[in-house]
């Protein structure tokens, strides 16, 4: 009975991330939060998810306020995925939490949550895995792939991502703005 239960939670989690993903394709700001926040996802004030998004549970993300996220970004939810302010998401980001335990006989998955500070940015296509954290103005390049912590202020690129500079504003305080009407 158990598995059954388990199953029928299944298929309806993923009929929710069905429903979010088609929502991902209104192109109205207002209308997309919306059916977000219904489903789950918290969201700050200011803040907007462009179109194309897919979501894995949206009850476990919360993304601050003034936070921008790019088109076709992956949002993992199946453990904690967390977004500061001011956070500076480009198109094509892919947010992981959940993966599988290559060397155990049943492969079985294991989790860990992803944080994301205040006044980050990452760049387009930038792959974040699980149980990273990625501290205030730190600064991702395009395509990189995260698989440990980048410091505060730290610019990391590459794969995997290593540390290839140092952001000289320490104490930002800008606003990333509104977002583009039919995105």
């Amino acid at each position: 009975m158990r598995k059954v239960v388990r199953r029928l939670k299944t298929i309806f989690l993923e009929l929710i991330n069905f429903k979010l993903k088609l929502t991902g394709y209104i192109p109205s700001h207002f209308i997309r939060r919306f059916v977000y926040r219904f489903w789950g996802v918290k969201i700050g004030k200011g803040s907007t998810i462009h179109m194309g998004a897919v979501f894995y549970n949206p009850r476990n993300i919360k993304i601050g306020n003034d936070t921008i996220i790019g088109e076709n970004a992956v949002l993992d939810g199946r453990d904690e995925l967390i977004f500061g302010n001011h956070v500076d998401i480009a198109s094509e980001v892919m947010f992981y939490n959940g993966e599988h335990e290559i060397n155990d006989e049943n492969f079985k998955p294991s989790f860990a949550p992803v944080v994301i500070e205040d006044y980050v940015f990452i760049g387009p296509r930038a792959i974040i895995l699980p149980g990273v954290t990625i501290k205030k103005g730190a600064v991702v390049a395009a395509g990189a792939v995260v698989t440990k912590d980048v410091e505060g202020f730290k610019i990391v690129g590459g794969v995997p991502a290593r540390e290839i500079g140092e952001r000289q504003n320490k104490n930002p305080n800008y606003k990333l703005g509104r977002a583009a009407w039919f995105r």
